[in-house]
């Protein structure tokens, strides 16, 4: 047939008979004449559904309008729903009293954790409201103000009992002190004007280093105190009454920080003790007798062990009352004197018990 021959002629496979636009002469079947091949444009992209398709480039480049562009109006006259604003009463629901994980007495405006507290007593960290103090922090922050208050009071400790030893074992120390009478009133002196202002100026035991030059001062002069008047008694007796005080302050110490008894609801028993033993001291001055003396120090050393066990725990800030992390210098201040007061009351008891 012609359409095979054309096949094995040319070599190569025929064009689909019929269609216009193919590159190859297409034979016509039963003999007819070829169609002829005519140039046919194809466009680039055949749009959907047969729509023509997009112009090829290159496109005109110009300058593009520039601004501003004219704005329409927004479309009026839709329908908008009218009405008022739903009435109370409205459903109740629970909603979170206690934020940040805070203890409840952040939620009273007149506590002093409140960060609407204007009390009279001094202003602390719990005044902030842009710091939230949860459970977690204030436990880091209270045993971190326990360990400064420890450190403070054992370099406290260690510069007395230094100054103590110097009086007791060298002998020209000794002798210097005891013809040096004017040198005790001095320091008794230098001891109560730095104890008035760091127990009332708070504003000033809060200021550093000035809170700490002061409480130097104090610790200076209370040194030089007690080794004077460690100075007047027998070795033996200084010795024995240092031991006495290091087993005594230590038995009280671990006892107030792990027992659960609140000591610090027992402030008002002390202080009427206070002044009833302020009232048998000036008794004794007038009276002199070594049995009255003895149980003097005596009832002096217990009330004074008590002070200590109630400072001890104001360091917890679990009980009853409780001191702010500000105040490590008043807090050392105050285990610092019981501790010394505690050791004079016991070596005057030994003393007495001597002679």
């Amino acid at each position: 047939m012609p359409h095979e021959k054309s096949f094995l002629v040319t070599g190569e496979p025929p064009g689909n008979p019929g269609y216009p636009g193919a590159s190859q002469p297409q034979m016509a079947p039963y003999g007819q004449p070829p169609y002829p091949v005519a140039p046919h444009p194809q466009p680039a992209f055949q749009g959907a559904y047969g729509q023509p398709g997009y112009p090829q480039g290159p496109y005109p480049q110009g300058p593009y309008p520039q601004g501003p562009y004219p704005q329409a109006p927004y479309p009026t006259g839709y329908p908008h729903p009218q009405g008022g604003y739903p009435q109370g009463p409205y459903p109740p629901r629970p909603y979170p009293t206690n934020p940040y994980g805070q203890p409840p007495d952040f939620q009273d405006p007149n506590s002093p954790r409140s960060g609407n507290y204007h009390g009279e007593g001094p202003p602390s960290y719990y005044d902030n409201q842009d710091f939230p103090v949860t459970d977690w922090d204030d436990k880091n922050i209270r045993r971190a103000f326990i360990r400064k208050v420890f450190l403070v009071l054992t370099l406290q400790l260690t510069v007395t009992l230094s100054s103590v030893a110097a009086f007791t074992f060298v002998d020209e120390v000794k002798i210097f002190v005891r013809k040096n009478v004017w040198t005790y009133y001095v320091s008794y002196a230098v001891f109560f004007v730095s104890l008035i202002i760091l127990s009332c100026c708070g504003e000033f035991r809060r200021k550093h280093p000035w809170n700490i030059i002061a409480l130097s001062i104090l610790t200076l002069s209370l040194s030089y105190m007690v080794g004077m008047i460690a100075s007047f008694y027998n070795t033996d007796a200084v010795i024995m009454a240092v031991g006495i005080t290091t087993i005594v302050c230590f038995t009280v110490v671990i006892f107030s920080l792990q027992t659960r008894y609140d000591f610090t609801s027992c402030m008002g028993v002390l202080l009427v003790c206070t002044v009833v033993l302020l009232i048998f001291a000036i008794l004794c001055i007038f009276i002199r007798n070594r049995i009255m003396e003895i149980v003097y120090a005596s009832l002096g050393a217990l009330l004074f062990t008590c002070f200590l066990a109630v400072d001890t725990q104001l360091l917890l800030g679990n009980k009853q009352l409780s001191l702010s992390p500000e105040e490590y210098v008043f807090a050392a201040l105050n285990l610092y004197t019981d501790i010394i007061n505690i050791f004079l009351y016991i070596l005057a008891i030994i003393g007495r018990a001597k002679e």
